[in-house]
C-alpha cells in the first residue's frame, strides 16, 4: 500500500487511515493477521528498537528474523503480500542513550540499516532522547541525528523509492510512561513547526532532501494518553490550531501514538483531523490478557485433572523477574497487585513469552481443547450468540476480543 497516497487522500478531505499494531506477542499477530487476510485489509505491524534490533532487543529477535517471522504469519493467513508493511518506530539511539551520543548513534546509524535491509518500509527516525548525560538535544541537534539516520536508510534500503519516513516525537518513550501524568499539553502549532523546519534544513544539509519528499508524518501529541488507570480522551477543539496547522505542509499528516482505549468516534475524529496513522500496542495485548484470564478461569470451574493454572505462572514470574513493572507500579502490595493484572499500561505483556508461562499457555489451550469447551459456559465469558455448536475452540474466545479491537480501528480509519 502506498503511504504517501493515503495521506493525500486523507488531507484532501477524504477521512482514512491506518492503523499500526505495535506488538511481539505471536498469538495476537497471528489473531490480527488473520482478521485483516479474511477482510483483504491492508495491514501495519511495527517493532520498536527495544523489542527489535541488530543485538535482539527484549525479543531476541534481530529486524531480519522478525521481518521473516511476520512474513511467514502472513502467509499462513493468507494475507496477500503487498498488503503487508513493516515498520520501525522510535528507530534511533533511544536503546543505548545511557552511552556517550557519538556510541549511542553509531548504534542507532546500525540499527536503521538492519531495519531497511530486512524490508521495514515505514521508517521513524527518533533522536530525541539525551544521550550519555547530555542536555536535552535542541530541534536542530534532534533534526540533524535523524537527517544522519535517513541517510543509512537512503543508502542502504534496497529500493530506497518504498520508503515512508515519520518525524518528531512528542509522546511517551517506547515502553510508556513511568508513572501516572497529571494532564498532558497538546503539541502547539509553533512546535511543529519547528519541528518540521529544523528536519527541512537538516535533512538538506546531509545531503538527503529526499527524505522529506518520503516523509508522511510528524509525531505529535493530539491530546491523547492513558495511564495505569485513567484515559486521557481526545478533545478535537484543544487540538484545532494543530489540525490546522499541518495544511501549511504539503504532503504531511500526523502519526498518533498512545491511542490506545481511545473511543471509537474519538479515533475517528483523530483521523478526520489528519491523524494518518494511529498507533495501537497495549490495548490488544490488554484485550488477549482477557481472553487467557477467561480461559484460566473456565479450566478452574471444569475442575481438569491436570490444569495448567496459567495466572499463577505469569504471577510468579512477575514476582521473579520484576525488571518490566517495578519501575511503574507503586503503592500498596494490594494496589500492585491490581496493577500487574488490569494496568492500562499491560506490562503484564512482557511475561508472555517467558518459558514457564509459554508451556502453560500451550497446556492451558490443550487442555480446553481436549476437553472441550461447552458452549454453554463460553457464553458467561464473552462468547455471544448464535453458537452453530455444543462446544467451541477456546482460542476463538482470545481472538475474538483481538479482533474487537482491530475492527474498532480498522472501522475508525474508514475501512470498514
Amino acid at each position: 500500500m502506498d503511504l504517501k497516497k493515503l495521506v493525500a487522500l486523507n488531507r484532501s478531505g477524504t477521512p482514512q487511515a491506518l492503523p499500526s499494531f505495535c506488538t511481539a506477542n505471536a498469538y495476537v499477530l497471528d489473531d490480527l493477521l488473520g482478521f485483516a487476510a479474511s477482510r483483504n485489509l491492508p495491514v501495519l505491524i511495527e517493532a520498536t528498537c527495544n523489542q527489535v534490533n541488530q543485538f535482539g532487543g527484549y525479543t531476541g529477535l534481530t529486524p531480519a528474523a522478525y521481518a521473516a517471522s511476520i512474513r511467514q504469519k502472513a502467509h499462513a493467513a493468507g494475507l496477500a503480500a503487498n498488503q503487508l508493511i513493516l515498520g520501525g518506530d522510535h528507530l534511533g539511539p533511544n536503546p543505548w542513550k545511557h552511552l556517550p551520543a557519538a556510541d549511542a548513534m553509531e548504534r542507532a546509524l546500525a540499527l536503521v540499516k538492519a531495519y531497511v535491509e530486512a524490508g521495514f518500509t515505514k521508517i521513524h527516525l527518533d533522536a530525541s532522547m539525551p544521550c550519555g548525560g547530555e542536555p536535552v538535544p535542541s530541534f536542530e541537534q534532534v533534526a540533524e541525528r535523524s537527517a544522519d539516520l535517513c541517510a543509512v536508510a537512503e543508502a542502504h534500503a534496497p529500493d530506497p523509492g518504498l520508503l515512508s519516513y515519520v518525524i518528531g516525537t512528542e509522546v511517551p518513550v517506547p515502553g510508556g510512561e513511568a508513572d501516572d501524568m497529571a494532564g498532558i499539553a497538546v503539541t502547539s502549532p509553533a512546535r511543529l513547526a519547528e519541528t518540521i523546519d529544523t528536519h527541512k534544513i537538516a535533512f538538506a544539509a546531509r545531503g538527503v532532501p529526499q527524505g522529506i519528499d518520503r516523509a508522511i508524518a510528524v509525531v505529535v501529541q493530539p491530546g491523547v494518553d492513558f495511564s495505569h488507570d485513567s484515559i486521557f480522551h481526545y478533545d478535537g477543539d484543544k487540538a484545532a490550531g494543530l489540525a490546522k496547522a499541518i495544511g501549511q505542509y504539503d504532503g504531511l499528516a500526523f502519526e498518533a501514538h498512545s491511542t490506545d482505549y481511545q473511543a471509537t468516534d474519538s479515533l475517528a475524529a483523530l483521523v478526520a483531523d489528519h491523524s494518518v496513522i494511529l498507533k495501537v500496542g497495549p490495548e490488544i495485548t490488554f484485550r488477549f490478557r482477557e481472553g487467557i484470564m477467561a480461559l484460566d478461569q473456565i479450566e478452574a470451574l471444569l475442575g481438569l485433572p491436570d490444569p495448567a493454572r496459567v495466572m499463577e505462572a505469569v504471577v510468579r514470574a512477575m514476582q521473579d523477574a520484576p525488571s518490566d513493572w517495578s519501575n511503574y507500579y507503586q503503592g500498596t502490595p494490594e494496589a500492585i497487585r491490581i496493577l500487574q493484572l488490569f494496568s492500562y499500561s499491560d506490562r503484564i505483556r512482557y511475561y508472555w513469552d517467558k518459558p514457564a508461562v509459554s508451556e502453560a499457555l500451550r497446556k492451558l489451550i490443550a487442555n480446553l481443547t481436549i476437553a472441550g469447551l461447552p458452549a454453554a459456559i463460553a457464553t458467561q465469558f464473552g462468547t455471544d450468540f448464535p453458537i452453530r455448536a455444543d462446544s467451541v475452540d477456546p482460542r476463538s474466545l482470545v481472538t475474538q476480543r483481538v479482533a474487537t479491537t482491530a475492527e474498532r480501528y480498522y472501522r475508525a480509519c474508514g475501512w470498514l
